[in-house]
Protein backbone atom coordinates (compact mmCIF):
# COMPACT_ATOMS: atom_id res chain seq x y z
CA UNK A 1 0.00 0.00 0.00
CA UNK A 2 1.38 3.39 -0.94
CA UNK A 3 1.99 6.09 1.61
CA UNK A 4 -0.83 8.24 0.21
CA UNK A 5 -3.31 5.35 0.51
CA UNK A 6 -2.22 4.68 4.08
CA UNK A 7 -2.73 8.33 4.91
CA UNK A 8 -6.17 8.29 3.30
CA UNK A 9 -7.13 5.19 5.29
CA UNK A 10 -5.94 6.86 8.49
CA UNK A 11 -8.10 9.93 7.75
CA UNK A 12 -11.13 7.71 7.05
CA UNK A 13 -10.65 5.84 10.32
CA UNK A 14 -10.38 9.12 12.22
CA UNK A 15 -13.56 10.38 10.56
CA UNK A 16 -15.43 7.20 11.48
CA UNK A 17 -14.28 7.45 15.09
CA UNK A 18 -15.31 11.09 15.19
CA UNK A 19 -18.77 10.28 13.83
CA UNK A 20 -19.13 7.38 16.25
CA UNK A 21 -18.40 9.61 19.23
CA UNK A 22 -20.18 12.69 17.94
CA UNK A 23 -23.41 11.47 16.40
CA UNK A 24 -24.25 7.99 17.74
CA UNK A 25 -26.34 8.24 20.89
CA UNK A 26 -25.21 4.94 22.48
CA UNK A 27 -28.51 4.51 24.29
CA UNK A 28 -29.36 1.18 25.96
CA UNK A 29 -31.47 -1.03 23.69
CA UNK A 30 -34.36 -1.36 26.13
CA UNK A 31 -35.40 1.44 28.46
CA UNK A 32 -37.93 0.35 31.07
CA UNK A 33 -36.39 2.06 34.15
CA UNK A 34 -37.07 -0.95 36.37
CA UNK A 35 -34.55 -0.63 39.18
CA UNK A 36 -34.07 -2.70 42.33
CA UNK A 37 -35.31 -1.41 45.68
CA UNK A 38 -33.38 1.38 47.40
CA UNK A 39 -31.37 1.98 44.23
CA UNK A 40 -31.72 5.72 43.64
CA UNK A 41 -30.34 8.70 45.49
CA UNK A 42 -29.21 12.26 44.75
CA UNK A 43 -26.33 14.55 45.56
CA UNK A 44 -27.64 17.78 47.05
CA UNK A 45 -25.44 20.86 47.40
CA UNK A 46 -27.02 23.77 49.31
CA UNK A 47 -24.06 25.86 48.20
CA UNK A 48 -24.74 25.16 44.52
CA UNK A 49 -28.49 25.71 44.97
CA UNK A 50 -27.71 29.24 46.16
CA UNK A 51 -25.40 29.78 43.17
CA UNK A 52 -28.37 28.96 40.92
CA UNK A 53 -30.40 31.66 42.66
CA UNK A 54 -32.55 29.17 44.57
CA UNK A 55 -33.71 29.20 48.17
CA UNK A 56 -31.64 26.23 49.31
CA UNK A 57 -34.03 25.27 52.11
CA UNK A 58 -37.04 25.40 49.80
CA UNK A 59 -35.25 23.24 47.24
CA UNK A 60 -34.16 20.78 49.90
CA UNK A 61 -37.66 20.36 51.33
CA UNK A 62 -38.99 19.80 47.80
CA UNK A 63 -36.45 17.00 47.37
CA UNK A 64 -37.62 15.43 50.62
CA UNK A 65 -41.38 15.96 50.29
CA UNK A 66 -42.15 16.19 46.59
CA UNK A 67 -39.58 13.80 45.11
CA UNK A 68 -39.53 11.73 48.34
CA UNK A 69 -35.81 10.96 48.02
CA UNK A 70 -34.51 8.59 50.71
CA UNK A 71 -30.76 8.48 49.90
CA UNK A 72 -28.80 11.74 49.78
CA UNK A 73 -25.12 12.49 49.40
CA UNK A 74 -24.34 15.74 51.22
CA UNK A 75 -21.04 17.57 50.66
CA UNK A 76 -20.11 19.34 53.91
CA UNK A 77 -18.17 22.27 52.49
CA UNK A 78 -15.18 23.42 54.48
CA UNK A 79 -15.67 27.06 53.48
CA UNK A 80 -19.24 26.98 54.81
CA UNK A 81 -18.51 25.47 58.22
CA UNK A 82 -15.19 27.02 59.31
CA UNK A 83 -15.93 30.71 59.06
CA UNK A 84 -12.63 31.69 60.71
CA UNK A 85 -9.65 29.77 62.10
CA UNK A 86 -11.16 27.35 64.60
CA UNK A 87 -14.59 29.03 64.39
CA UNK A 88 -17.26 26.57 63.25
CA UNK A 89 -20.86 27.08 62.18
CA UNK A 90 -22.70 23.84 61.41
CA UNK A 91 -26.20 25.33 61.24
CA UNK A 92 -26.78 24.56 57.54
CA UNK A 93 -25.90 20.90 57.95
CA UNK A 94 -27.64 20.53 61.31
CA UNK A 95 -30.81 21.63 59.53
CA UNK A 96 -30.23 19.24 56.63
CA UNK A 97 -29.68 16.22 58.88
CA UNK A 98 -32.53 17.17 61.23
CA UNK A 99 -35.08 17.43 58.43
CA UNK A 100 -33.81 14.27 56.75
CA UNK A 101 -33.97 12.29 59.99
CA UNK A 102 -37.65 13.22 60.37
CA UNK A 103 -38.29 11.49 57.03
CA UNK A 104 -36.03 8.43 57.44
CA UNK A 105 -33.47 9.68 54.92
CA UNK A 106 -30.07 8.00 54.83
CA UNK A 107 -27.08 10.25 54.22
CA UNK A 108 -23.65 9.77 52.70
CA UNK A 109 -21.67 12.61 54.29
CA UNK A 110 -18.97 13.81 51.89
CA UNK A 111 -16.12 15.41 53.83
CA UNK A 112 -12.70 16.80 53.01
CA UNK A 113 -11.01 19.55 51.06
CA UNK A 114 -12.00 18.44 47.56
CA UNK A 115 -15.80 18.08 47.27
CA UNK A 116 -18.41 18.17 44.48
CA UNK A 117 -19.03 21.28 42.36
CA UNK A 118 -16.64 23.81 40.92
CA UNK A 119 -13.93 24.75 41.79
CA UNK A 120 -13.78 21.27 43.40
CA UNK A 121 -11.49 22.36 46.24
CA UNK A 122 -13.38 24.42 48.82
CA UNK A 123 -10.89 25.65 51.42
CA UNK A 124 -12.00 28.81 53.28
CA UNK A 125 -10.85 32.10 51.82
CA UNK A 126 -8.70 32.77 54.89
CA UNK A 127 -6.42 29.96 53.68
CA UNK A 128 -5.50 31.96 50.56
CA UNK A 129 -1.76 32.40 50.27
CA UNK A 130 -0.94 29.45 52.51
CA UNK A 131 1.12 26.61 51.10
CA UNK A 132 -0.42 23.23 50.32
CA UNK A 133 1.25 21.47 53.25
CA UNK A 134 -0.28 23.92 55.72
CA UNK A 135 -3.75 23.53 54.24
CA UNK A 136 -3.43 19.74 54.41
CA UNK A 137 -2.58 19.99 58.11
CA UNK A 138 -5.65 22.17 58.60
CA UNK A 139 -7.74 19.63 56.68
CA UNK A 140 -7.04 16.99 59.33
CA UNK A 141 -8.32 19.33 62.04
CA UNK A 142 -11.44 20.10 60.04
CA UNK A 143 -12.14 16.41 59.42
CA UNK A 144 -11.83 15.64 63.12
CA UNK A 145 -14.29 18.41 63.98
CA UNK A 146 -16.84 17.30 61.38
CA UNK A 147 -16.73 13.60 62.24
CA UNK A 148 -16.94 14.26 65.97
CA UNK A 149 -19.86 16.60 65.36
CA UNK A 150 -21.90 14.09 63.40
CA UNK A 151 -20.70 10.60 64.30
CA UNK A 152 -23.58 10.11 66.73
CA UNK A 153 -26.19 10.69 64.01
CA UNK A 154 -27.69 7.39 62.90
CA UNK A 155 -29.05 8.89 59.68
CA UNK A 156 -25.46 9.16 58.40
CA UNK A 157 -24.64 5.70 57.05
CA UNK A 158 -21.23 6.35 55.46
CA UNK A 159 -18.44 8.88 55.06
CA UNK A 160 -17.16 9.77 51.61
CA UNK A 161 -13.63 11.07 52.09
CA UNK A 162 -12.81 13.68 49.45
CA UNK A 163 -14.29 13.50 45.94
CA UNK A 164 -12.31 12.05 43.03
CA UNK A 165 -9.22 12.90 45.11
CA UNK A 166 -6.65 11.56 42.64
CA UNK A 167 -8.15 13.13 39.49
CA UNK A 168 -5.77 15.75 38.12
CA UNK A 169 -7.58 16.78 34.95
CA UNK A 170 -10.47 18.76 36.43
CA UNK A 171 -10.87 21.46 39.05
CA UNK A 172 -8.73 24.14 40.65
CA UNK A 173 -6.91 21.85 43.07
CA UNK A 174 -3.39 20.75 43.89
CA UNK A 175 -2.21 17.49 42.40
CA UNK A 176 -3.77 14.38 43.92
CA UNK A 177 -1.77 13.05 46.86
CA UNK A 178 -2.23 9.37 47.71
CA UNK A 179 -0.35 9.56 51.01
CA UNK A 180 -2.47 12.52 52.14
CA UNK A 181 -5.62 10.57 51.24
CA UNK A 182 -4.41 7.53 53.18
CA UNK A 183 -3.88 9.69 56.28
CA UNK A 184 -7.35 11.22 55.91
CA UNK A 185 -8.95 7.79 55.68
CA UNK A 186 -6.99 6.53 58.69
CA UNK A 187 -8.07 9.57 60.70
CA UNK A 188 -11.77 9.11 59.91
CA UNK A 189 -11.56 5.38 60.67
CA UNK A 190 -9.97 6.17 64.03
CA UNK A 191 -12.93 8.38 64.92
CA UNK A 192 -15.85 6.30 63.64
CA UNK A 193 -16.50 2.82 62.26
CA UNK A 194 -18.95 3.59 59.46
CA UNK A 195 -17.93 2.57 55.91
CA UNK A 196 -15.53 4.80 53.99
CA UNK A 197 -16.39 5.65 50.40
CA UNK A 198 -13.65 6.72 47.97
CA UNK A 199 -14.62 7.88 44.48
CA UNK A 200 -12.93 8.10 41.10
CA UNK A 201 -13.80 8.99 37.53
CA UNK A 202 -15.56 6.18 35.73
CA UNK A 203 -14.01 7.08 32.42
CA UNK A 204 -10.64 8.67 33.30
CA UNK A 205 -9.29 6.48 36.10
CA UNK A 206 -8.14 2.89 36.58
CA UNK A 207 -9.64 2.89 40.15
CA UNK A 208 -6.57 1.02 41.43
CA UNK A 209 -5.60 3.17 44.41
CA UNK A 210 -9.13 4.23 45.29
CA UNK A 211 -10.47 0.69 45.52
CA UNK A 212 -7.54 -0.33 47.72
CA UNK A 213 -8.58 2.28 50.30
CA UNK A 214 -12.36 2.05 50.06
CA UNK A 215 -14.87 -0.01 52.01
CA UNK A 216 -17.30 1.04 49.29
CA UNK A 217 -16.08 2.39 45.96
CA UNK A 218 -17.93 5.17 44.12
CA UNK A 219 -17.64 5.69 40.39
CA UNK A 220 -18.81 8.67 38.39
CA UNK A 221 -20.74 7.88 35.22
CA UNK A 222 -20.93 10.44 32.42
CA UNK A 223 -22.43 9.87 29.00
CA UNK A 224 -22.22 13.21 27.14
CA UNK A 225 -19.32 15.60 27.66
CA UNK A 226 -17.68 18.49 25.81
CA UNK A 227 -14.18 19.54 24.88
CA UNK A 228 -12.48 22.05 22.58
CA UNK A 229 -11.64 19.48 19.89
CA UNK A 230 -14.87 17.52 19.49
CA UNK A 231 -17.48 19.81 21.00
CA UNK A 232 -20.14 17.55 22.49
CA UNK A 233 -19.44 13.84 22.21
CA UNK A 234 -20.87 10.67 23.70
CA UNK A 235 -18.93 7.98 25.47
CA UNK A 236 -19.42 4.68 23.62
CA UNK A 237 -18.58 2.66 26.74
CA UNK A 238 -21.09 -0.12 27.52
CA UNK A 239 -22.41 -0.82 31.02
CA UNK A 240 -20.27 -3.95 31.30
CA UNK A 241 -17.14 -1.78 30.96
CA UNK A 242 -17.73 -0.50 34.51
CA UNK A 243 -18.53 -3.98 35.78
CA UNK A 244 -15.26 -5.31 34.37
CA UNK A 245 -13.28 -2.49 35.96
CA UNK A 246 -14.80 -3.40 39.32
CA UNK A 247 -13.93 -7.08 38.76
CA UNK A 248 -10.39 -6.20 37.71
CA UNK A 249 -9.95 -4.26 40.97
CA UNK A 250 -11.45 -7.05 43.11
CA UNK A 251 -14.48 -4.96 44.11
CA UNK A 252 -17.72 -6.98 44.26
CA UNK A 253 -20.69 -5.16 42.77
CA UNK A 254 -22.45 -4.90 46.12
CA UNK A 255 -19.49 -2.79 47.30
CA UNK A 256 -19.69 -0.37 44.35
CA UNK A 257 -22.03 2.59 43.92
CA UNK A 258 -22.46 5.17 41.20
CA UNK A 259 -21.63 8.20 43.30
CA UNK A 260 -22.37 10.62 40.46
CA UNK A 261 -24.62 9.78 37.49
CA UNK A 262 -24.85 12.56 34.94
CA UNK A 263 -28.35 13.96 35.23
CA UNK A 264 -27.81 17.56 34.16
CA UNK A 265 -26.36 19.25 31.06
CA UNK A 266 -22.67 19.66 30.43
CA UNK A 267 -21.91 23.40 30.38
CA UNK A 268 -19.15 24.41 27.94
CA UNK A 269 -19.46 28.10 28.82
CA UNK A 270 -21.37 30.12 31.39
CA UNK A 271 -23.33 28.43 34.15
CA UNK A 272 -26.32 26.15 34.62
CA UNK A 273 -28.22 29.17 35.91
CA UNK A 274 -28.36 30.75 32.46
CA UNK A 275 -27.80 27.92 29.96
CA UNK A 276 -30.31 28.19 27.10
CA UNK A 277 -32.60 25.40 25.88
CA UNK A 278 -30.80 25.00 22.54
CA UNK A 279 -27.54 24.51 24.40
CA UNK A 280 -28.58 22.17 27.22
CA UNK A 281 -30.69 20.08 24.88
CA UNK A 282 -27.52 19.03 23.03
CA UNK A 283 -26.19 17.13 26.04
CA UNK A 284 -29.20 16.46 28.22
CA UNK A 285 -32.69 16.31 26.76
CA UNK A 286 -35.29 14.15 28.47
CA UNK A 287 -34.45 11.16 26.25
CA UNK A 288 -30.83 11.38 27.39
CA UNK A 289 -32.00 11.51 31.01
CA UNK A 290 -33.94 8.29 30.58
CA UNK A 291 -31.04 6.65 28.74
CA UNK A 292 -28.62 7.58 31.53
CA UNK A 293 -30.97 6.15 34.15
CA UNK A 294 -31.25 2.88 32.27
CA UNK A 295 -27.50 2.74 31.74
CA UNK A 296 -26.98 2.91 35.51
CA UNK A 297 -29.58 0.20 36.04
CA UNK A 298 -27.75 -1.98 33.51
CA UNK A 299 -24.42 -1.44 35.29
CA UNK A 300 -26.13 -3.09 38.27
CA UNK A 301 -24.14 -1.69 41.17
CA UNK A 302 -25.49 -1.32 44.71
CA UNK A 303 -26.90 2.21 44.37
CA UNK A 304 -26.85 5.21 42.06
CA UNK A 305 -26.77 8.86 43.14
CA UNK A 306 -28.02 11.32 40.53
CA UNK A 307 -26.15 14.53 39.81
CA UNK A 308 -28.32 17.52 38.94
CA UNK A 309 -31.29 17.75 41.32
CA UNK A 310 -30.74 21.48 41.85
CA UNK A 311 -31.02 22.08 38.10
CA UNK A 312 -34.21 19.99 37.82
CA UNK A 313 -35.73 22.13 40.55
CA UNK A 314 -34.67 25.34 38.79
CA UNK A 315 -36.21 24.08 35.55
CA UNK A 316 -39.38 23.12 37.39
CA UNK A 317 -39.69 26.64 38.82
CA UNK A 318 -39.19 27.99 35.28
CA UNK A 319 -42.20 26.01 33.99
CA UNK A 320 -40.21 23.14 32.53
CA UNK A 321 -41.20 20.23 34.74
CA UNK A 322 -40.14 17.29 32.54
CA UNK A 323 -36.94 16.52 34.46
CA UNK A 324 -38.57 16.91 37.88
CA UNK A 325 -41.51 14.76 36.79
CA UNK A 326 -39.20 12.05 35.46
CA UNK A 327 -37.39 12.02 38.77
CA UNK A 328 -40.70 11.64 40.60
CA UNK A 329 -41.39 8.48 38.63
CA UNK A 330 -38.23 6.73 39.78
CA UNK A 331 -38.22 7.87 43.40
CA UNK A 332 -41.81 6.99 44.18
Amino acid sequence: MTRSKKFLMFIIILALVFCYLKFFKHYPRNIDLKAKDDFWGVTYSPKFAKELGLDWQEAYLAILDDLEVKNIRIPIYWDQIETGPGEYDFSVYDYIFDEGAKRDVKFMANIGWRLPRWPECHAPVWHEGQNTATIKDETYKMLENVVNRYKHRSEIVSWQVENEPLLNTFGECPKGDLEFLKKEVALVKSLDDRPIIISASGELSTWRHETDLADIFGTTMYRVVWNWWFGYFRYPLPAWFYQEKAWFNDMPRDKVIVSELQAEPWVPDGTLADIAYDEYNQSFDIAQFRANLQFAINADFKQTYLWGVEWWYLQNKNNNSVYWDQAKEIFR
